[in-house]
């Protein structure tokens, strides 16, 4: 294994968070990653961007494993996930699933709050989890909300339907549930696309924050919004990944 600062693109002072090497992913008989290799660096925001259809979805799946949901989807190659200064395979029989999306959260592109409670959206986590202390929950789903700015905005209406929240109030909703779990590392596709001006900004804003406590690799096809969150920029074309900044 190379040590964590060997990345000639990356300062030396950065951290690897995670670690990529020929990886390549077949739908079918189909490559859709040819041979990636890269380090994506340790609370950060790592962007990808590039034309649709051309992987960068596909790469966020492998990360946190969902492209085992499909029997036609194949995976070769190594990606390392460092816990506690130590690098693990994902892939490796010891590491289950679910405790590695606890570490790998995701946020989709169109907001997908579950037919239930504010409160019991981002407490659902938790309970698949095993958590079974209320007062424990309860902080758990505060600290969460309050991470996304949105605890103001709903601590009176923690018993409604999380579907009649407005769009960017959603998004930000489901960015809590992903984030109740503590996780290490959060993937997010295109998370402002379905968004207003006025929402899309308080989600850069907040994704900012995050990087404090969490690595972050963004799927965005929008340039401007790159320029300002961003500290790692990545183009995917045809299924190859190369390093812009």
């Amino acid at each position: 294994m190379m040590p964590e600062s060997d990345n000639p693109g990356t300062s030396r002072t950065e951290t690897k968070k995670i670690r990529i090497c020929g990886l390549c992913l077949y739908h079918d008989h189909r490559r859709i990653l040819h041979r990636i290799a890269v380090q994506f660096a340790k609370n950060r925001i790592s962007a990808i961007t590039g034309p649709s259809g051309s992987g960068k979805s596909s790469l966020l799946m492998v990360l946190n494993r969902l492209w085992e949901e499909s029997a036609t989807i194949r995976v070769t190659g190594t990606v390392e996930l460092s816990v506690k200064g130590r690098f693990l395979d994902i892939h490796a029989p010891d590491v289950s699933v679910t405790w590695l999306r606890r570490k790998v959260g995701m946020v989709f592109q169109q907001p997908n709050p579950l037919p239930m409670s504010v409160y019991k959206n981002v407490a659902f986590p938790l309970q698949l989890a095993g958590l079974r202390d209320r007062e424990q929950t309860a902080e758990r789903v505060e600290i969460a909300l309050r991470q996304v700015n949105l605890w103001e905005e709903v601590k009176d209406r923690l018993g409604d339907d999380g579907r009649q929240l407005s769009g960017g109030q959603q998004q930000r909703l489901c960015i809590a549930r992903a984030l109740v779990l503590q996780p290490e590392v959060l993937l997010l596709d295109e998370p402002t696309s379905s968004l207003d001006q006025d929402a899309c900004r308080i989600i850069e804003e907040l994704l900012v924050q995050l990087k404090n406590t969490c690595t972050l690799i963004l799927v965005s096809h929008y340039q401007d919004q790159i320029q300002r969150v961003s500290d790692h920029l990545y183009t995917m074309r045809d299924g190859y990944l190369k390093k812009k900044y």
